[in-house]
């Protein structure tokens, strides 16, 4: 008998939970918690040694390169090998895809949706799907980052251990960003950027309490990728950098400039999307046309392919004509636009940097072109660039800039990025309103702007506040009979239901106890709110809005709008109270006490 679709997987993951004596010493003392997320910052650190080596590996064996080579760095590729591994590993992709929707037909969650509004849980089994395939994606030539891999399983990890410790929400929020931190750290060498990264993005807020685990882990992960390998952009001034009153202005020029080119290319990923469904292309064969196409521009530059480590090395050291830097900063944003936007898996944060320096040495080159009396240098310009778009694409100024800090160790230059960055974030923010990630959820529905907690907001509804011991009369009853049956001082709210037992309305027992009211007509002339109710599913957001709408300081539940079974009472100040009460709950959270 065959196993059921993901059982082989869970025997390999079973859930399980650590003595209660380990969960209390983590859940109970700060120093224990310190010292599970440096567990996560090491396993993320593997993460990213493992996923990065997986990648090297397939470029060895399916482009055919030599060891040490990184694809992105060649001067040239044979066409069938820049031809057919995107297409044919496109292909596969595809159809692994449809197998996958077959089995899992649910959407994975990434961790910035995780700890908006699913209190930090994640899958781990899909975490490691995501993972595979962005290194598939990356391994066959895609134009795509292994960063957002490496978050997701680094993340996925730390959320299944978390629930192993049942680590209370604000907690286990606090681990997955330590797992993205260590994940980021790892990545570019950069452990004070990837506790940022965590702070700006997965977490969505600094505390004291959260600042020794996200700290912690980072530390850890750069230290555990740095025993495999040496993370580092390949980007700096090979002597201090002079930075100028006027340079500083410029960089706001230049962050401008990014701001835009940071908006062009996420919106370009949704308008390939939109254009592969408006030419009807199955989704299984999109990933082979986008592996064509990226595969096509390889012929002219590799530096087109992959994540773009390699490439960025070479750009920071090759004294490259304007034209070929124009070529290539075009076709990577368009190697990198197809890739995701026909449906391979990754990221854009390695595309954004490269891309950033690209446009840096760019502006420079033009400007000095233009004004030769500024005698800008390409190589700070680059640093500037790197950061102030990836700032608008990825949207965590401080992460940019440390990243930028880290890789350079010059503060004077730093100052220069972050003018940039700050220009950079501000008009994304205020001209577009979303960084790659959350415009993603935007495309899919999604109201999230942040991983900002506001799953609570959602799971608060109006289920968990009504009350189920409504008292109910038939609407013919009499006023006379209602005095009787429901005195005052008994209740506030009666509601009335119809022959079939259906929600009919609202009876107030002060206003059916006034003297002038004639008591033998039925109550179900002095109902109030008769055609509106309240949903069992309606978190309490939306509940405050139609008490406000309706004037109304009680309102019945029904179970669907069809059937208009009563099933509850909700109040509009149990309503608000329990609202205040979580508010106060996430303010101490967020504050650490």
């Amino acid at each position: 008998m065959l196993m059921k679709s993901g059982n082989w997987l869970r025997l390999v993951l079973p859930t399980f939970e650590v003595p209660q004596s380990l969960r209390t010493l983590v859940r109970a003392r700060e120093t224990g918690f310190v010292v599970l997320s440096a567990l996560i910052g090491g396993l993320a650190g593997v993460v990213v040694a493992l996923m990065s080596l997986g990648v090297m590996l397939m470029h060895r064996v399916l482009f055919g390169i030599a060891p040490g080579e990184h694809l992105s760095a060649l001067s040239g590729l044979k066409p069938r090998f820049a031809l057919l591994v995107p297409t044919v590993g496109g292909l596969a992709f595809g159809l692994a895809l449809v197998l996958l929707l077959r089995w899992r037909p649910s959407r994975e969650i990434d961790p910035i949706e995780a700890n908006a509004l699913h209190g930090g849980r994640m899958s781990l089994r899909g975490s490691i799907i995501v993972a595979l395939q962005t290194v598939w994606s990356s391994g066959v030539g895609a134009s795509v980052g292994l960063e957002a891999g490496y978050t997701q399983m680094s993340s996925g990890l730390a959320s299944w251990i978390g629930r192993a410790f049942r680590l209370r929400r604000r907690d286990l929020r606090v681990l997955v960003g330590c797992g993205a931190a260590g994940a980021i750290a790892g990545a570019f060498g950069a452990p004070l950027a990837g506790a940022f990264y965590a702070f700006e993005l997965v977490i969505a807020s600094y505390s004291v309490a959260s600042l020794a685990p996200v700290g912690i882990a980072a530390v850890v992960g750069y230290t555990v990728s740095s025993i495999f390998y040496e993370p580092s952009l390949g980007l700096g001034t090979p002597y201090t950098s002079l930075v100028r009153g006027y340079d500083l202005a410029i960089a706001a020029v230049l962050g401008l400039v990014a701001a835009a080119v940071g908006i062009l290319l996420m919106r370009g990923v949704a308008a390939c999307e939109a254009m592969m469904s408006w030419m009807r292309v199955r989704p299984e064969l999109r990933p082979a046309l986008g592996g064509l196409a990226v595969g096509t521009m390889a012929i002219l530059t590799p530096q087109v392919m992959s994540s773009g480590h390699g490439a960025i090395h070479l750009s920071a050291v090759m004294a490259s004509p304007l034209s070929t830097l124009a070529l290539l900063f075009v076709l990577k944003s368009l190697a990198s636009i197809v890739s995701l936007g026909s449906g391979f898996r990754g990221g854009l944060f390695f595309a954004s940097l490269m891309l950033g320096a690209l446009g840096g040495k760019l502006f420079a080159e033009t400007t000095m072109a233009v004004w030769p009396a500024a005698a800008l240098d390409p190589h700070v310009y680059m640093i500037i660039g790197m950061g102030a778009v990836s700032a608008s694409v990825i949207g965590g100024p401080l992460t940019m800039t440390f990243i930028a800090l880290e890789t350079t160790g010059d503060f004077w230059l730093t100052a220069a990025v972050l003018v940039a960055i700050i220009m950079s974030a501000q008009v994304t923010r205020e001209t577009f309103g979303y960084s790659f990630a959350t415009w993603r959820f935007h495309l899919r529905g999604e109201t999230i702007r942040s991983a900002a907690d506001i799953g609570w907001i959602r799971e608060l509804t109006v289920r968990r506040m009504m009350r189920t011991d409504v008292r109910t009369v038939p609407a013919h009853t009499t006023v006379a009979r209602f005095r009787l049956v429901c005195p005052l001082g008994s209740t506030t709210h009666v509601i009335a239901v119809d022959e079939d037992k259906r929600y009919a309305g609202i009876v107030l027992v002060a206003e059916a106890h006034a003297t002038d009211l004639d008591d033998t007509i039925p109550v179900r002339d002095i109902l109030h709110f008769q055609e509106v109710w309240l949903l069992p599913s309606m978190s309490v957001k939306e509940t405050a809005t139609l008490f406000d709408k309706a004037e109304a300081e009680a309102l019945a539940v029904v179970d669907s709008p069809e059937s208009r079974d009563v099933i509850g009472l909700l109040t509009e100040a149990y309503a608000l109270r329990r609202y205040s009460e979580e508010l106060e709950q996430r303010r101490r959270e967020l504050v650490g006490e």
